[in-house]
């Protein structure tokens, strides 16, 4: 009987070293704490966003620029309220373009995905396997889904089944949808069946929920943007306070009822950001 290639250990070699790039991760996977989580979220949204820089490399920048914009906030006010709100702005800014660019990477891969099962659907039909198929189609797929695809390559010709190969395609990418399409192949591997129709209906319903989705963006746009401008406004009314009178937060401090309000708003402010993020997260998941 054959051994299935998930179950085949790899044994790292001093003789190897080198010739493959080590994949770094912060997440171990063996702790529920708070910090590991942290780390699974940072390791899945490099994973997923396609930079190839790594996570180590990406911190670091993260650093330097908050100590970049820290440093000059510094110099031009010498308030070091600011300049503490101004290095964790910085900080933040490479974490929001690595989002930016996942989220553009899935978008392009939703759009790729119709074409590329429609594509897998008709190479089938001319009388070849699976794998050919999926070698064929991998090979004129563009990225970022191409990417993906020849990775999935390369795992077959190092000895593993397609089903295997692509079952990450989902945390690879972080589009859900790729669990039909890794599902159906994986199914056709194992049972078989009439992968042709099940391809073409997987590209119709890839279609049709595209569709939902931009016609529920444009139906909640002023919604989302009303949001995002309710939770920008009062940080920026604080900073333009604090800019025009040096003493602004330590007078609120000074006051029982200032300080609690002040407390209090901005733990409601986070609480706020924290449930608005995982509803926009949930409403465009793909």
């Amino acid at each position: 009987m054959a051994v299935r290639a998930e179950a085949l250990p790899v044994v790292p070699s001093s003789g190897f070293d080198g010739i493959l790039k080590e994949d770094v991760r912060f997440s171990t996977g063996n702790s529920n704490g708070v910090g590991d989580a942290v780390n699974g979220w940072f390791d899945r949204l490099m994973l997923q966003s396609g930079i190839k820089t790594p996570p180590a490399v990406w911190l670091m920048l993260c650093l330097l620029v908050g100590v970049a914009i820290g440093g000059i906030i510094f110099v031009v006010t010498e308030n070091m309220l600011l300049t503490a709100a101004a290095f964790f702005f910085g900080l933040a800014i490479p974490i929001v373009v690595v989002m930016f660019q996942r989220t553009k990477r899935q978008k392009l891969i939703m759009e790729q995905l119709p074409g590329m099962a429609d594509a897998l659907a008709r190479a089938a039909r001319t009388g070849r396997n699976v794998d050919h198929s999926f070698r064929a189609v991998a090979a004129d797929t563009p990225a970022p889904l191409g990417d993906e695809l020849r990775l999935v390559v390369r795992r077959t010709e190092l000895g593993m089944d397609l089903g295997t190969a692509v079952r990450d395609l989902t945390d690879r990418t972080g589009v859900s949808t790729l669990t039909m399409f890794s599902s159906a192949v994986g199914v056709h591997q194992d049972t078989g069946g009439d992968l042709i129709l099940v391809l073409e209906r997987l590209a119709t319903a890839v279609r049709d929920r595209l569709h939902f989705v931009n016609r529920m963006r444009a139906a909640t746009v002023a919604s989302r943007l009303g949001t995002i401008l309710m939770l920008v406004v009062p940080p920026l009314v604080v900073l333009f306070f604090t800019w025009n009178r040096e003493n602004y937060i330590a007078d609120l401090f000074g006051s029982f009822w200032g300080g609690l309000s002040l407390g209090l708003a901005i733990a409601l402010q986070i609480i706020g950001g924290l449930i608005v993020v995982r509803i926009f997260k949930r409403s465009a998941r793909f």
